[in-house]
């Protein structure tokens, strides 16, 4: 493998010009810099990362801590937060939580050991005190979620507005019986998404019974479970709002098992619009989450604060409904 002082020989220079036209940091004669780049290539020479981090205090590494590794949700955060990270020159480094506290702590040691220059954080178990510790130590971005005391280093979705606009549709069209399928309400998203619900049908003058809204788990199955549920309490709904687009597939697969019909007998909104919610039959209508957007402004975020790069944009992060298939006026 050659060495930088082949590289400074073959170009006419010194190691010390090679190195700054590796950084990039100081200016270098653009005749000065294609010397060394033709020289780099001829020999075949590759910077050693470690050796420039120590040079810079820089890895040009950020850390991504995630809570869990499935679904199209977080591939379509990691590959947008990825993609805008390269253009900049930098790498992503990720580790997972696992949905479990002392995970995630682990991730954050492992990411920080790696020197890495920033974090980007998706996490529900870590709690607010321990982020604010966390942004005192290295340049950090919360990712869908958001932490008032570090809400410029936040980029989240308005939840709230999002399960209001779902719930506003169903009363739109004309029912008046609907209930609720949360997330876990210990999180964030869902414990927003439930106050979306409420205000919705509060501004319509509608009650929701305490029955009408049970806890999910994000899961299928507890779609599927919540309907069962709903069946056994006796209630009468003619249409569910449902805080993600997994269990409102559940849910609607269990409709159908039992020889209802949606959106004939019981209506159904989802949350997230994931990529399936177009593929299922009926299509699912959902409320649209823009987590290309919400990923890239995060990247940008981090960039301005790890590295003083410029950075405008938004931090939070509006919906919009997709209507597709699922909801029609009640029987």
């Amino acid at each position: 493998m050659s060495t930088i002082k082949e590289v400074a020989s073959l170009a006419g220079v010194s190691p010390a010009t090679v190195s700054r036209v590796m950084n990039g940091e100081v200016p270098v004669a653009e005749q000065t810099r294609r010397r060394v780049e033709e020289a780099m290539q001829r020999l075949g020479y590759r910077p050693n990362s470690f050796a420039r981090s120590l040079a810079s205090n820089r890895s040009d590494c950020i850390g991504l801590v995630i809570s869990h590794l499935a679904g199209p949700f977080m591939g379509t955060m990691m590959v947008n937060l990825e993609e805008r990270l390269r253009l900049n020159q930098k790498s992503l480094l990720v580790a997972s939580g696992h949905n479990e506290l002392s995970r995630e702590m682990e991730s954050i040691d492992f990411l920080m050991s790696r020197r890495c220059d920033g974090l980007l954080i998706q996490s529900d178990r870590l709690s607010d005190d321990a982020l604010i510790a966390l942004a005192a130590e290295i340049p950090l971005v919360v990712i869908n979620r958001l932490v008032p005391e570090l809400a410029n280093q936040c980029s989240y979705v308005d939840n709230q507005r999002g399960s209001y606009l779902a719930t506003r549709h169903l009363i739109q069209q004309g029912h008046r019986y609907i209930a609720c399928i949360t997330g876990p309400l210990w999180k964030q998203d869902a414990a927003q998404r439930l106050v979306g619900f409420r205000q919705a049908m509060a501004e319509a003058g509608l009650d929701v019974p305490e029955d009408a809204v049970i806890e999910g788990s994000w899961q299928e199955s507890s779609g599927r479970n919540a309907v069962d549920t709903l069946r056994q309490r006796h209630l009468h709904f003619t249409a569910l709002a449902v805080g993600n687009d997994d269990m409102a597939i559940g849910a609607m697969m269990r409709l159908q098992e039992l020889g209802l019909n949606v959106p004939r007998d019981v209506s159904l909104i989802g949350f997230d619009d994931e990529v399936y919610a177009h593929y299922v039959t009926p299509g699912l209508t959902s409320v649209h989450v823009p987590v290309d957007r919400m990923a890239q402004a995060a990247s940008g975020q981090l960039m301005s604060l790890a590295y003083d790069a410029p950075w405008e944009g938004e931090r939070c992060f509006a919906t919009h409904l997709v209507e597709r298939g699922t909801v029609a006026p009640p029987p």
